[in-house]
């Protein structure tokens, strides 16, 4: 079985292409186009085996890219034809009340146009590149594996807001919770390696330009640090992540905000930039913190702050922890980090080793030797689990 799991964004499309045959999973190719819509795109690719390709290829619009993208594909022999595709698997955002893993019919559709303000950097351009694959593919299975469905096992006491019923009952106003994928992966990779009966309380900190943390208890969601949408929670690169919505009312009284320029503005030009006064990446906030700046330095000690918090909070919701795990680009990459948000927790026996922090690369483990939780650094795999999820459904008949 042969799944295209397709990673969209505004201007942009990024793929890995798959063969699931049960237990035997593999690779074929990745690759992606950029600049989607404007001049000067590139379509890049890698057949497994084979070395990284790229080549200038202007798009009209995401419907030219996966043309190409399929055109390459089947030059290099990774497909036979288009129609070789069992399905084109989707790692969507948001989709309320839906299933986690459904096949893309016009309800699906629907319901994600009417989360737009809920994800409007993610829905739109979901939406939009799912009928175009349907254009150029016809009948092959488009399949849409929501952010939020590795948490629908969070307990409904973790999923209200303390506002009316009928704003949950009527809206879908409440706590999903998304990078579904990624701590899925977590839960799942953690007990492979550390055997299940060792790894039954994790807490996956997933950490880079959107971050979050999750409690999973026995592979399974019990708390995420987003809430309704993926602009909350942690702190992101520019995104304000939690914020009391009252200020709203506020900044639009005194300063003559509307809410369309305040939401911009919350969701695109606040988070970690926005303190920082940097672009919001770590390694230029670094950067900017090395050289003196206090606002550099401020917004790495908010970050880690909010971190730890959540940590402290899920700690006592799964009443300790068998692994911490760190992943995506900050997870993985930065050891300041890491050690600021394990600073001071010796008094629940979690410390890591800096020997092994500073160099921690792939897979490995970085604690100290009197720490009974295992802290790790772990590369994560999204299109992995949505391959699967995608995979699975189909099997079903579904």
């Amino acid at each position: 079985m042969k799944i295209l799991v397709a990673n969209i964004g505004s201007t942009s499309f990024k793929f890995r292409l798959f063969e699931m045959a049960g237990a035997n999973e593999r690779e074929l190719a990745a690759g992606g186009a950029d600049r989607i819509g404007q001049d000067a795109g590139t379509l890049s690719w890698q057949v497994v085996g084979q070395s990284l390709r790229s080549r200038p290829s202007d798009f009209a619009d995401h419907g030219q890219a996966v043309t190409r993208v399929l055109e390459q594909l089947v030059a290099d022999d990774a497909l036979a034809t288009p129609g070789d595709l069992d399905a084109v698997a989707f790692k969507a955002v948001m989709g309320g009340d839906l299933d986690p893993v459904v096949r893309v019919d016009e309800h699906v559709l629907e319901r994600m146009e009417y989360f737009v303000p809920i994800a409007p950097m993610h829905n739109p351009a979901y939406i939009a590149a799912m009928r175009m694959f349907r254009q150029v593919l016809g009948e092959t299975p488009l399949v849409a594996a929501f952010e939020p469905g590795f948490h629908h096992t969070i307990p409904l006491r973790r999923q209200r807001y303390a506002v009316p019923p009928e704003w949950a009952e009527r809206y879908g106003i409440r706590r999903y919770g998304y990078h579904g994928a990624s701590h899925c992966y977590i839960a799942t990779r953690t007990a492979e390696l550390m055997g299940a009966d060792k790894a039954r309380r994790i807490i996956s900190c997933h950490l880079g330009g959107s971050s979050s943390v999750c409690a999973i208890r026995d592979g399974r969601s019990v708390a995420n640090s987003f809430g309704l949408s993926a602009q909350s929670g942690l702190p992101h690169g520019a995104r304000a992540g939690e914020f009391d919505p009252f200020a709203l009312s506020l900044l639009n009284r005194q300063g003559g905000l509307s809410l369309d320029q305040m939401l911009t503005i919350l969701g695109t030009q606040s988070g970690l930039a926005a303190v920082s006064g940097t672009s919001g990446d770590m390694r230029d906030i670094h950067e900017a913190a090395a050289d003196g700046s206090e606002r550099a330095k401020l917004a790495i000690d908010v970050l880690v702050t909010a971190i730890r918090d959540y940590l402290g909070a899920y700690l006592v919701e799964l009443g300790g922890a068998d692994a911490i795990v760190f992943t995506g680009g900050i997870g993985q990459k930065d050891p300041y980090v890491r050690a600021a948000v394990c600073d001071g927790l010796e008094f629940c026996s979690i410390e890591l080793d800096e020997r092994k922090n500073e160099p921690a690369a792939g897979e490995c483990r970085i604690e100290g030797a009197k720490s009974s939780s295992a802290v790790w650094v772990m590369p994560t795999n999204e299109e992995l689990i949505v391959a699967r999820q995608a995979a699975e459904l189909l099997a079903k008949g579904s």
